[in-house]
């Protein structure tokens, strides 16, 4: 890495990475703007940079000001924009409007390796009139990810209070559509799509974790982009706590996409000498909206801290026993499932205090005597014993009112004008910002770390912060929260390097970049319905790798939606993602468990190629069947996925295409057992596709890629797998 002192006024800077390009223009000793983000651009010389500095220059017409509107990272009304500010704030009444001016900047960057120059942009500006100094970072990752932050510093003797810092990144005009998501609790993460119109298209999150019906990603596209087509440009939030997302488009020709974390009233007020700190924002642009996911994936697996050892296969206690916690029926239950393959057996709700059902002792955490007379130990040996690793689940940032410790520091629950919250599935926020609060709950969970062999947590999370105040001065606090929540999962993990951490939140509810930071899995979804998942695990791939990914077998009839599915489809399903079971294992019969074992063997053969290639996802005409698959990074072998969801208007579906293929290699394409029964009325007839038995066919990547080959005619709700070698 060399890094070097730019001088305001000289040449743009040309960042380049995986076929990105970044092009920042720093001149007139005003904010960064973005002269170019997106394809790549090649080899630019100094003159072909100013050049495009002058090529992108806006004609002064308007009547905001006389010169041309420079819209920056951070926009500011003094530059003449009149579009949502880059910051938002005042000093009793004052200075609402910045006008920072570049006072230093440095430039760290790799070296050209096969001509990309990721690097990292710090810019240091201040607002003399208004006290304030401003700190602005801009990367370009290796992956090709834009990534920036700033820091507000309050420079005066009288409190500032800062009420949004938006930072923002420009689209071309070309991006025409607007994709984000929607959701519920057991319906986390649905896609919709808008047209990208003028005016300010704003999604506000405010229940205090990053939310069922996030932005998740806010993406902008040429007409009719798709998985593998069109031009996308794609913005996240890196925050588990409240945010906003925004694209705005003016008459002027600008269009951008901005986001940050939204601040309640009188949350943030910086002090003399305080500073506040935006989270990172991420860019992903890209051929596609797979491409796109490729780049917060490939990001994601180069952490020095992202899970290396294989996923295990999870067992999960939840919809087995519910709060029916006993010994000798868990005992069975970890039997059954180390026969099948199972790998870690999770405990889940009910172990601790007077918790026999979801109405009391959350925040007593300690094992119960009256359910555990001889503690964990008893279970936990046996689990070990059977060559599983053991796990438990707890809810740390909440708190029953009907608890010993609410009785003990009521005042340790958030809450604010004399007034406690609503109860939430008979629950309320612990605040962990109190210093009492925040040690007693690292000293629980401490204690249980060394005290049982538990090498996995699962961290819930079940309910909005709603009033969510510090006592007694009902002051905010989600932001304080959020950061208390970063701190305790910091220190654990340093307490506790070898264990691992779920983000489970009502299932889904909190899966961003900042909680993965901390943790080693996202529970995707509280619905396990194999039907519902298809959709749900699609979508939370957009930004999360499948190894991330809790994906498990759920029972014969689904406990949230009472769908009945045959084991194929659920477990096929689930095979897409860090593979589990949650399911009364001890009620299946040997022919069920069979089968299962089956699947857990194909998932610990395919996990090597599943958790680190390519998702790809095809664009099928049909909306009734659905192709999407694993292709690994040499693209000499992939696994793919037939899915029909309903039934289609044509019988059978026509070609589907296997995206991702090197088009210049020829490739053996076969059905993969337990994956390759057609389970449809064809097959049942005796009627097969020609290329289905024996051998399979081999075809070129193009041929597969472009022209297809005949799918099977599936029942609704069935999968069949094809597997994919180089030959």
């Amino acid at each position: 890495m060399s890094a070097e002192t730019l001088i305001p006024g000289s040449e743009p800077i040309h960042l380049r990475a995986a076929g990105t390009a970044l092009v920042l223009d720093l001149s007139a000793d005003i904010l960064p703007r973005v002269l170019h983000w997106g394809a790549d651009l090649g080899e630019l010389s100094a003159t072909h940079l100013h050049a495009l500095r002058l090529a992108s220059q806006r004609q002064p017409i308007g009547f905001s000001v006389d010169q041309p509107v420079e819209v920056s990272v951070l926009p500011e009304q003094s530059a003449g924009w009149l579009g949502t500010p880059g910051l938002v704030g005042n000093r009793g009444g004052a200075d609402f409007s910045s006008a920072f001016r570049i006072t230093g900047t440095e430039l760290t960057a790799g070296g050209d390796i096969d001509d990309d120059r990721p690097g990292s942009l710090v810019v240091h500006a201040r607002d003399t009139a208004a006290a304030l100094d401003l700190t602005l970072t801009i990367e370009l990752t290796p992956e090709g990810l834009v990534r920036q932050r700033a820091s507000v510093t309050n420079l005066a003797d009288t409190p500032f209070a800062v009420d949004a810092v938006n930072l923002t990144l420009p689209v071309p005009t070309a991006a025409v559509e607007l994709f984000d998501f929607t959701g519920h609790h057991l319906r986390e993460r649905s896609p919709q799509r808008t047209a990208f119109t003028q005016g300010l298209r704003v999604r506000e999150n405010r229940t205090g974790r990053t939310g069922f019906d996030s932005t998740y990603l806010l993406a902008a596209g040429t007409q009719g982009f798709g998985n593998g087509s069109g031009e996308v440009w794609a913005v996240h939030t890196a925050w588990s706590g409240n945010h906003r997302t925004f694209a705005e488009r003016t008459f002027h020709s600008v269009a951008l996409l901005g986001s940050g974390e939204l601040l309640l009233s009188g949350e943030m007020v910086l002090g003399p000498g305080e500073s506040y700190s935006t989270p990172w924002q991420y860019g992903a642009y890209g051929r596609g909206l797979d491409e796109v996911s490729a780049r917060f994936h490939r990001h994601l697996r180069a952490r020095p801290h992202h899970p290396s050892s294989p996923r295990p296969v999870v067992v999960n206690t939840w919809e087995a026993v519910y709060f029916d916690q006993d010994l000798d029926r868990l005992k069975r239950l970890a039997d059954t499932a180390a026969a099948v393959g199972a790998e870690r057996f999770v405990l889940d709700d009910g172990w601790f205090g007077a918790r026999r059902d979801d109405r009391r002792a959350l925040g007593d955490w300690y094992v119960s005597d009256e359910v555990w007379p001889k503690g964990l130990g008893p279970l936990t040996d046996h689990v070990t014993a059977l060559g599983m690793e053991f796990g438990l689940w707890v809810e740390p940032e909440m708190i029953n009112e009907d608890s010993d410790l609410a009785r003990a520091h009521p005042d340790w629950i958030m809450a604010t004008g004399g007034r406690l919250p609503g109860a939430a599935r008979n629950q309320q926020v612990l605040d962990l910002a109190r210093p009492g609060a925040y040690a007693y709950i690292l000293e629980r969970l401490d204690d249980l770390l060394t005290t049982y062999p538990i090498s996995y947590l699962k961290w819930d999370h079940n309910r909005d912060l709603v009033e969510a105040g510090h006592q007694p001065t009902g002051q905010a606090g989600v932001h304080d929260q959020t950061l208390a929540i970063y701190r305790l999962l910091d220190e654990l993990r340093s307490l506790h390097p070898g264990v691992e951490i779920e983000s489970c939140s009502s299932g889904g509810g909190r899966v961003d970049l900042g909680i993965l930071e901390r943790t080693d899995r996202v529970w995707v979804s509280d619905c396990i319905d194999a039907l519902e998942r298809q959709q749900i695990q699609r979508w939370t791939n957009a930004l999360v790798p499948l190894e991330l990914m809790g994906t498990h077998v759920g029972s014969p009839v689904s406990h949230t939606t009472g769908r009945s599915h045959p084991l194929d489809f659920r477990a096929g399903t689930a095979l897409f993602g860090h593979f589990g079971i949650e399911w009364d294992l001890t009620s299946a019969g040997p022919e069920e468990l069979e089968r299962l074992t089956q699947w857990v063997a194909l998932y610990k053969e395919l996990r090597p190629l599943l958790h680190s290639g390519t998702a790809v996802h095809g664009d099928h005409a049909d909306p009734a069947y659905q192709v999407h698959g694993v292709v690994a990074e040499d693209r000499t072998e992939a696994v793919y996925a037939l899915v029909a969801t309903g039934t289609s208007e044509l019988y059978p579906t026509g070609p589907v295409r296997l995206p991702g293929l090197d088009e210049h290699a020829v490739y053996r394409v076969r059905p993969q057992a337990p994956g390759d029964v057609p389970d449809g009325n064809a097959h049942h007839w005796g009627l097969h596709l020609p290329w289905w038995t024996g051998d399979g066919v081999e075809l070129p990547g193009a041929v597969l890629g472009n022209a297809g080959l005949q799918a099977p005619a599936l029942y609704p709700e069935r999968l069949v797998l094809l597997r994919v070698t180089q030959v």
